[in-house]
């Protein structure tokens, strides 16, 4: 890892210290709890606003907003359109995470419709990414089936069409803004295992974006983070159960030094 890499992770982890982003969760709610705990446990501030006649006003208020698909019904999608659009209207950094995408009519058409309001970072799996770019089909349900390298043309092409950064998770992870790509190795394969883990991800990459005014490298630093705090975790825990606390206090305990130890490498 370069030296200019390793500061910009160093100086996102301290940023987001400072700032204390508050982050504006439009998300699963299976992963409520999850997500918001992720968010304290790194500095951040959550907020779990879905009303649609609270949205709009909310997403003037914080810091970054996260509009997380995963569970999707017609109140909680015009909350989410109301909430992108604000944030779009505003200049406040935004995130979707287009779950399941591909697989279910509903949510893609609704994900593809609010990328008209220009997403700062896309973030799925592989299947998810290439569905939203309109490069083929989804997977099964929430589950890739697909590799990262065989949705890197897609996720560059959308990155241009939004403005934004596409990130793509796997056993390594692919982050772009179309022009550059960032590879982030290392994590744990219990992450898998873990639900809510890819949605707090989510969130956190929120949260890194409000903080640094990067999309690319705000994207970066929570997908490092949270691959360093699994590493972390998983020499911690017996199982999945331990993991999902242990990595929690582990996102805790990453600071700058630590981020600085991530596998991030800039693609040539």
């Amino acid at each position: 890892m370069s030296r200019s890499t390793t500061a910009s992770l160093m100086a996102a982890r301290t940023a987001l210290t400072q700032v204390r982003p508050l982050v504006h969760c439009l998300t699963n709610t299976v992963v409520q709890a999850f997500t918001a705990n992720a968010l304290l446990a790194v500095g951040a501030s959550p907020a779990m606003v879905d009303a649609p006649e609270e949205a709009a006003e909310f997403a003037a208020l914080a810091s970054a907003v996260l509009v997380n698909v995963g569970t999707l019904d017609a109140r909680t999608a015009e909350a989410m359109r109301a909430a992108a659009a604000r944030a779009a209207d505003d200049a406040t950094p935004w995130v979707l995470d287009p779950v399941a995408v591909g697989a279910l009519g509903f949510r893609t058409r609704l994900a593809v419709e609010l990328l008209e309001h220009r997403p700062d970072v896309v973030r799925g799996n592989a299947s998810e990414v290439i569905a939203l770019a309109g490069a083929g089909a989804g997977g099964r349900g929430t589950d890739s089936t697909v590799g990262v390298d065989t949705a890197a043309h897609a996720a560059a092409d959308l990155a241009r069409r939004t403005g934004g950064v596409v990130a793509v998770s796997g056993e390594v992870d692919l982050v772009t803004d179309g022009d550059r790509t960032v590879r982030v190795g290392g994590g744990h394969p219990l992450l898998t295992r873990t639900t809510g883990a890819g949605c707090a991800l989510g969130a956190l990459t929120a949260a890194y974006v409000a903080s640094t005014g990067s999309n690319l490298w705000g994207a970066v630093a929570a997908h490092a983070h949270v691959a360093v705090a699994a590493e972390r975790a998983a020499a911690a825990c017996v199982g999945p159960g331990s993991f999902a606390t242990a990595w929690l206090d582990a996102l805790d305990a990453v600071g700058p030094d630590e981020l600085a130890d991530a596998d991030v490498r800039e693609q040539a």
